[in-house]
Formats: structure tokens, sequence, C-alpha cells
């Protein structure tokens, strides 16, 4: 019915990845994400589908696909994307555990690659590669345009994952024992879940491996959770303040945390002050922003100078200007009212 060859229906005997689809409000994308999955090199695959007490009909999208049976579907009440996660890795059973959010897409060959580089190297905790960020973005680009991390480029530390230097695309692949072993996604996170798993995943030791190819396609929707800076600063320092908690005092990595959380501190103070200035008080938001940018914690340069200037002498243009900036960010634009750090990944964060 969807194009596959026959031969594929079949069951692996011994799956070596489990494939996870969140389909939570992407009945009318989830066919796409499964095609994908369809096409992929490596036939050795599970697939759980789980719709999280979907609002939309999650079931008849997955129906057509059920005659490959490599593809379950689990029906559950609604407990949030990372129960989700956590109940569908549970009904699975491959050693190996791949993220498909049920709007995004797989090219044929990543489960193939990630599935090798997990295979041959036991000190990965995970393996992430290149991505597509399309849909309601500004323009298309990749999630990683510059070097990964501190080291080679292939291989990132906690530190590099800490402070977002090295990129982890959502769908990645890690191993189940390892994700067991840290208690899988916390439920208790609204935000940043995915950021979390892959902070404890590097606590156990190791390294992330980076495949520096484009394996998958982000697709970014008007609203979707990604778009909201203050939310996503929030998880952020949630994830760090856990990490400090779980991190041996005489961890290195604690003053990198210690300066991370107070940089997502400062970036949240700066979205308050947006969010004053857009909710009608611009003198004093404006103030807030100067203040920011004078402590060098916030962005700079001509524009904000220049910007900064205008608001002076007419302090009414700096709400609309805002709002525009804000529009445009949400839509995956460049500009962000935040650090340089957040301006790099907000827009990709699962």
């Amino acid at each position: 019915m969807n194009g596959r060859p026959p031969a594929l229906s079949r069951i692996p005997e011994h799956p070596r990845v489990a494939v996870i689809v969140p389909a939570y409000g992407v009945a009318h994308l989830v066919g796409e994400a499964l095609r994908s999955l369809q096409r992929q090199t490596l036939e050795e695959w599970e697939c759980v589908v789980i719709d999280d007490g979907a609002p939309d009909d999650v079931t008849a999208a997955v129906a057509p696909f059920l005659d490959d049976r490599r593809i379950r579907f689990l029906a559950t009440p609604n407990g949030g994307v990372s129960a989700a996660r956590n109940r569908a890795i549970a009904a699975s059973s491959a050693p190996l555990i791949a993220l498909l959010d049920g709007d995004d897409l797989f090219r044929p060959s990543y489960l193939e690659t990630m599935v090798a580089v997990l295979e041959a190297d036991a000190e990965a905790r995970l393996a992430t590669c290149n991505a597509r960020i399309f849909g309601a973005v500004a323009r298309e680009r990749t999630c990683v345009e510059r070097r990964q991390g501190s080291g080679d480029g292939t291989k990132g530390s906690l530190a590099d994952v800490l402070d977002r230097s090295f990129n982890v695309y959502i769908g990645t692949t890690f191993r189940r024992a390892d994700f067991e072993r840290v208690g899988g996604f916390d439920t208790t996170m609204a935000q940043s879940e995915d950021f979390d798993l892959w902070v404890r995943l590097m606590m156990l030791g190791g390294h992330a491996h980076y495949v520096d190819a484009v394996l998958g396609d982000y697709r970014v929707r008007p609203g979707s959770a990604s778009s909201n800076a203050g939310r996503m600063l929030l998880g952020n320092i949630k994830v760090y303040e856990k990490a400090r908690s779980l991190l041996a005092p005489d961890r290195p990595e604690r003053e990198l945390i210690e300066r991370l959380i107070a940089d997502n501190r400062a970036s949240l103070d700066f979205e308050h002050a947006m969010d004053r200035i857009i909710d009608g008080d611009a003198r004093k938001g404006i103030a807030e922003l100067k203040k920011s940018v004078a402590a060098g914690q916030m962005v700079g340069g001509p524009v904000w100078r220049l910007a900064f200037l205008v608001w002076q002498l007419f302090p009414s243009l700096a709400r609309p200007m805002l709002r525009w900036r804000r529009r445009a960010h949400s839509r995956g634009g460049s500009g962000v009212g935040g650090s340089a750090m957040f301006t790099s990944f907000v827009e990709i964060e699962g």
C-alpha cells in the first residue's frame, strides 16, 4: 500500500536497533517519517510508534504501515514526550535505540551508519550526525555549520556537549544499556528533555561520535517548543543544575557548568526585558536590555547600538521592532534576543 518491496515486511529475528517514533499531534506527517524508515539500507530494525493520547487520528495514519511487521503501534494516555519515549523503548528489545520524531525524516543510510559507529566503538555513548532543518524557517540550513567540539571534530567530550560546541541532533542513536543505567528520559522535564539525556549519557564516560554527513531532516513547525526562547532557557538551567548535583566536586566540568548557568540566567533576564517592552513598558525594558549589553553578557554590535540610539529618541519604536525580531526568530531566523551561545542551538532542540 505504501510502495515498499514485500521482502521488507519480514520481522528480523534479532533487530539491531529499535526506532522510537512519538507521534503526538502529527498524524498528517507521521506517514512521511515511516516511509523514510522503510527506505533504510539497514533492514534489521524494529519500530514502535506511540501516540501518547494524541488529539488527532494517529491510529488511522499508522494503520497502513502495520502490515510491515517490524512496525508496532502503541496507544497510551497522554504523559508527555519523555514518558512516551520511555514507554516505547520499554516495549522494544534491540540493543541500540534511535529516535525519530513523527514529523522528521531519516535519510536512507542513517541507521546503517549510526549502528556501524556504535557497534565498532564501545566508548561511544551516542552517535549523531548532521541534518537539514526545514519547514517554518526563514531559510533551510543544516544543524551543524561549524567544527564540532574542541577536539578532532568527530569525538565530543562531556564539556563539549554541555557548552553546545558539540551539537547533538535529536535523531540520535545510543545504547539501551546506557539508557537504562541513567534511568531513561526524565519525565519531570517539560523542556530540554533530550539535552538532559545526552548530558547524563556523557556522564557515564566515553565520548559522543559525530558523523559529518546529512543523514536526517529536522522539521520546524510553527509554534513548536523549540521556538520558545524562555522555556528553552529554563530547561537548560534545570539540566545544568541537575548535572552539577550529579558531578563529583573535583570534576573540572563544574566550573563550566557554573558559567553556563550564569549565562543562561542572563539570557533569561534578556528575554524578560524583551517581554516587558513588547507588553508595553518600553522605558524600563530598554533600560534592562542596555544593562545586559553593557555588562557584555548579551548580543551587541553596531545594529544594537543603533537600535538603542533610535529607542532613546523614539521609545515607542522598540515594541514593534522587537516583536518583528521575535517573530523572525520563531520562523528559524538567525536573530534572537539572547546570548550568542543560545543563538546557536535554539532552533534545533527536539
